[in-house]
């Protein structure tokens, strides 16, 4: 039964948790939304600051509402890709100082495995092979999830993620940072059908249309010209069908292309993760459509959809028990493929 510490600073919220075989004993959260929220994005170095101060008192908390020692564990885990390249390092070198103290092993674990593991943590856990849909700030894939550790991409956004959409199209909306939470709320009172938003399209170089990949540049461009339309007019945005129209598109996307690639593939069931799965219109429309295809549907709980350390811990304990930890000068990458997440452990690739 491994005990793993771990630790997840990639972005703008510092965690640590505490994970024994598979069973989350305390996870401990700082968000930085609201500073990062005065710039309308997150500040990187800001960030970086934010998690040096954080993370101490993180980690005691940790251990102390798990009542583990630091003598007692197993294993240390920290994200070291991807993710921005100094709070990445925070995490990092914390992590491999901590492991050291403690003599146990580093592993650095891939944030998107991460989010991975927040899915296959259920009683029972969801067994590969699976399709996984991605979709947070900074991705939105398509993995085809073999076995543990072994991924295949078979899609993903050509432009803005997901996420990165919800953002932007929130300010443009004038609604609050982070977008998507705002977004989804400005929504709930519009018309999703008012406005006929256009779903991005991937152009072949042989004629045709990707089936699978995503684009959200266009959909973007295309809410900006409505509003600079009601702009030019003099009349008041209607926020709520905007917000709503370019939701349902969104969603619909999603789903349609999440599931068609999945019924292609063979595959049985379909894996739902990353900060966007918390979204409640892509859930409802997510479940309805998994229904009429006879695909199982898991979505991470809503308590780990956004970053977390219980998650990081959830990775660490599955590759520890594969008998894989990392090298101690194992570095950090701000950008990673996750078919590569099995070279984090041996010889440091970076």
């Amino acid at each position: 039964m491994p005990t793993v510490l771990a630790l997840e600073t990639s972005c703008d919220e510092s965690a640590a948790a505490v994970v024994q075989n598979g069973l989350v004993l305390s996870s401990e959260v700082a968000s930085q939304v609201q500073e990062h929220a005065l710039f309308g994005g997150v500040v990187p170095e800001l960030a970086s600051r934010r998690h040096v101060e954080a993370l101490p008192h993180l980690v005691e908390s940790a251990l102390t509402k798990a009542q583990i020692e630091l003598s007692s564990l197993d294993g240390v885990a920290a994200t070291v890709a991807p993710g921005l390249l100094g709070a990445l390092m925070v995490g990092s070198v914390t992590g491999r100082c901590l492991a050291q103290l403690a003599g146990v092993p580093f592993i650095g674990i891939h944030h998107l495995e991460g989010h991975l593991c927040s899915a296959l943590s259920g009683n029972p856990a969801p067994e590969p092979p699976l399709m996984v849909l991605l979709v947070s700030g900074g991705h939105t894939e398509l993995i085809a999830l073999r076995s543990f550790g072994n991924y295949e991409r078979l899609a993903g956004s050509r432009d803005d993620a997901a996420g990165e959409a919800f953002d932007k199209v929130a300010r443009l909306l004038g609604l609050a940072y982070p977008g998507g939470p705002a977004l989804e709320i400005a929504a709930r009172g519009g018309d999703p059908l008012r406005f006929r938003f256009p779903p991005g399209r991937i152009s072949l170089p042989e004629g045709g249309i990707h089936p699978y990949d995503f684009s959200f540049s266009g959909l973007k461009t295309a809410v900006l010209r409505e509003v600079q339309r009601w702009q030019s007019a003099g009349k008041p945005l209607p926020v709520a069908d905007l917000a709503a129209s370019f939701q349902q598109v969104v969603c619909k996307v999603l789903v349609e292309r999440s599931v068609r690639c999945t019924i292609d593939q063979g595959l049985p069931g379909l894996v739902v993760v990353g900060g966007v799965s918390a979204n409640g219109e892509l859930r409802r429309q997510l479940t309805g459509a998994c229904s009429a295809a006879s695909l199982n549907l898991h979505l991470a709980p809503l308590a780990w959809c956004t970053d977390n350390a219980a998650m990081i811990g959830l990775a660490g304990c599955k590759r520890l028990q594969l008998g894989q930890s990392s090298a101690l000068n194992l570095g950090v990458a701000p950008r990673w493929p996750l078919a590569k997440a099995h070279k984090l452990y041996g010889a440091a690739p970076f």
